[in-house]
């Protein structure tokens, strides 16, 4: 028995250091596409950039992805994303952002573009999107089995 899932849009993030990835899911939560790699090192135009996409996609929520390590724990890059993460959430309140655990994310968007024959140096911008693809598809999930929000929200601290 699956659980319903709130109607509506998402779009999800996979923060990393030099690119961050961007992916949406159509309104039913079916199917997470990618929309785009937004570059990283600039953090104020990444913030404006991802707000534009926010206010263009109009989604219920926005899920980060959340790096643990594979013991659950987290570390230096953690703690980047959740700063990023409330810096987003100021930036879109009242849209809500959730912090969803990404473990191995990246490591299975690259597994499979290389299996479906994306060089990697071609394929650096597109693991980010695939990442994030994975992320939302992984919430969706979590969401239709439990049939609560994924993940944790993030409290907008003013």
């Amino acid at each position: 028995m699956t659980a319903e899932i709130r109607r509506g849009r998402r779009i999800a993030i996979d923060v990393g250091d030099a690119r961050i990835g961007v992916a949406s899911c159509d309104p039913d939560g079916i199917l997470a596409t990618p929309v785009e790699t937004v570059p990283g090192r600039d953090v104020p135009a990444a913030h404006r950039r991802l707000k534009a996409i926010i206010e263009e996609y109009e989604p219920i929520e926005v899920v980060v992805g959340l790096p643990r390590s594979l013991s659950g724990g987290e570390g230096p890059a953690a703690a980047k994303v959740r700063g990023f993460a409330q810096e987003l959430a100021r930036g879109i309140a009242p849209v809500p952002v959730r912090l969803v655990d990404e473990r191995m994310t990246t490591v299975t968007a690259s597994q499979g573009l290389r299996a479906s024959g994306v060089k990697s140096k071609k394929g650096r911008s597109v693991i980010d999107q695939a990442a994030a693809v994975i992320i939302l598809q992984q919430a969706l999930e979590s969401e239709r089995a439990s049939g609560k929000a994924p993940g944790e929200g993030v409290e907008v601290v003013i």
